[in-house]
């Protein structure tokens, strides 16, 4: 392993803290980074995203209507899986984040169920200094969802701007 990436930071002797994500300079074009752990998507979890989101189409929460389609059966909201698979990389890519600035290319690629368990990786694809706030910087990742199966079911890039080293609220003394 080339580099180490801290998941704990010593406050105190024999006393640490965690720490989650990564700064600006961590960021390597190439790398990529699996989150876990997965999550499995439930018929709740579904009906609780359509309701919040005022989502009427019937395929997502109406088991009849949806045993009709070609699907046979309730699909889960792809702005469910949007959300999880951001969720699920925030750990690692954006837990130093300064703002979301995009996210770009979003492909649903594979239906997803109830039932099915989700994993999520990402790569970076390009970082460069912000030109206006010279103590952050700005990463874009291609993040992929994948099932239990390892089939692909999504795939966006996200842009972030991403704090340095040395300029995060994380590193105040009493946080």
């Amino acid at each position: 392993m080339d580099k180490e990436i801290p998941a704990y930071r010593e406050i105190g002797p024999r006393r640490y803290r965690e720490t989650s994500g990564l700064y600006y300079e961590d960021f390597v074009v190439g790398d990529t980074f699996e989150h876990r752990p997965g999550r499995t998507i439930t018929d709740a979890d579904n009906i609780w995203m359509t309701l919040l989101t005022m989502n009427v189409q019937p395929v997502h929460f109406d088991a009849a209507y949806a045993a009709q389609t070609e699907w046979k059966q309730m699909l889960v909201d792809s702005t469910l899986t949007l959300a999880l698979l951001t969720g699920m990389s925030v750990r690692t890519v954006s837990a130093k984040v300064v703002a979301n600035l995009g996210w770009d290319k979003v492909r649903a690629t594979h239906p997803v169920f109830a039932g099915d368990t989700l994993y999520a990786e990402s790569t970076v694809l390009s970082k460069r200094e912000s030109k206006s706030r010279p103590t952050q910087g700005i990463v874009t990742v291609l993040t992929r969802g994948l099932n239990q199966d390892g089939v692909e079911v999504m795939s966006f890039e996200r842009t972030m701007l991403i704090y340095k080293r040395g300029h995060s609220p994380e590193e105040a003394a009493n946080y």
